[in-house]
Order: C-alpha cells, then structure tokens, then sequence
C-alpha cells in the first residue's frame, strides 16, 4: 500500500526554464545554440550536485571568453528563469495534503545557492514533511545513493512510496531501487496515475 508520496520539483510543480531568461538576450535560434553547446544542461547538474555558483560561471568563462556576459547572466538573473507553480499539479499536491493520508517528500536536484529563492517564492514548499535537496547533499538523482538518503532520513519503505519526475532517467532509477514511480508528462496524466496507483485526487 502507498503510504508515501514523494514529488519532483522543477517541471513538476515550479515552472523553470533558462528559455525565459535569454529569449529576452537573443533571438531564438541564438538562444538554443546557446544553451545547448555553453550553458547546457550537463553543465547546470554540477551545480546540483553541489559544485558553487562561482566556479562553474568562472569554468565556462575559461571556456568560453567570448560569451563572459551571457555566462554571468545565468546566476545574476537566475530568478527570471522561475515562471511560476504548475497549478494543476499543485492542486494534486493541496488534495494529497488536505486528505492527511500520506507522507508527503520532495526530492530535487536543485543548487543549494538558488534553492532559498524558490523556498521564499513558493508557500507549498513548506507543506512537505521534508525536502531533500542535492546540492545541499552534494549528489543528485539518478544516482541511487541520492534516493536512499531520502529513504533511510524518513524511515520510508520503497515499496510503500510513490515518487513523481519529469525525466525517465530518474523515474527508472527509482524504479530500480523498489519505488513506485511516474514518469509526469501534465497534470491531467498524472492525475490519472494517482487514481490507477489508488490514491484518492
């Protein structure tokens, strides 16, 4: 039986995006290249991982000279890459806590740098019983010591939790460890996954 239910954060429940930054800097194709040869997505999971905000800008710009300005730009305006909450999986979230049933986790890779401002933004964050963030615990999904820190501080039964994010990767190595998981694609499919697992949304 689910007696546990742990959520993604980024994409699932906060609507983040380097898009919405630096398609104010360049034009869309520009953007793109940029963020997929400069600052790329492998680049940024340092950071989650626990690397500092200041030596990854100062790697890239050792990298990458000519794009100094840009590079800086991710962590000086980090905050205009936060749209909002995702309000349909937030009402999801508000029902699973109003209906006292269940353990409720987030387990996020996330910079221990920027995590306070989404802390201060985003009141539902306090509604979880606990959250564990990778950059505080300097590893990161989908590594499977990252999930046992989660299962081992909470006492939780892998087979008795259900947990939620938006990249397979993560999903399957949750999978791999007992979990139950969902891989979220939108708020009306996961809603629908939480019926069919039993839980009442």
């Amino acid at each position: 039986m689910i007696n546990t239910i742990v959520f993604d954060l980024g994409a699932v429940l906060i609507d983040w995006n380097p898009h919405y930054l630096y398609k104010k800097i360049f034009k869309e194709d520009e953007m793109h290249h940029f963020l997929a040869t400069v600052c790329t997505p492998a680049w940024n999971e340092e950071q989650d991982g626990g690397r500092s905000l200041a030596e990854a800008t100062q790697v890239l710009i050792a990298q990458f000279p000519e794009h100094e300005e840009n590079i800086r730009l991710f962590y000086d305006r980090w905050p205009e890459m936060l749209r909002g909450e995702i309000p349909g999986t937030v009402e999801l979230l508000k029902t699973i806590r109003d209906s006292g049933n269940y353990k409720l986790y987030a387990l996020t890779n996330w910079s221990s740098e920027t995590f306070p401002i989404a802390l201060e933004r985003f009141e539902f964050l306090s509604w979880f019983d606990g959250i564990v963030v990778s950059g505080d615990e300097k590893d990161r999904k989908p590594f499977p010591s990252f999930y046992r820190t989660l299962l081992s501080r909470y006492s939780i039964e892998p087979n008795e939790a259900l947990f939620i994010d938006d990249n397979l990767r993560n999903v399957k190595a949750a999978e791999d460890l007992g979990i139950h998981a969902i891989h979220f694609v939108n708020p009306e499919q996961l809603k629908e996954q939480f019926i069919a697992y039993g839980v009442p949304v």
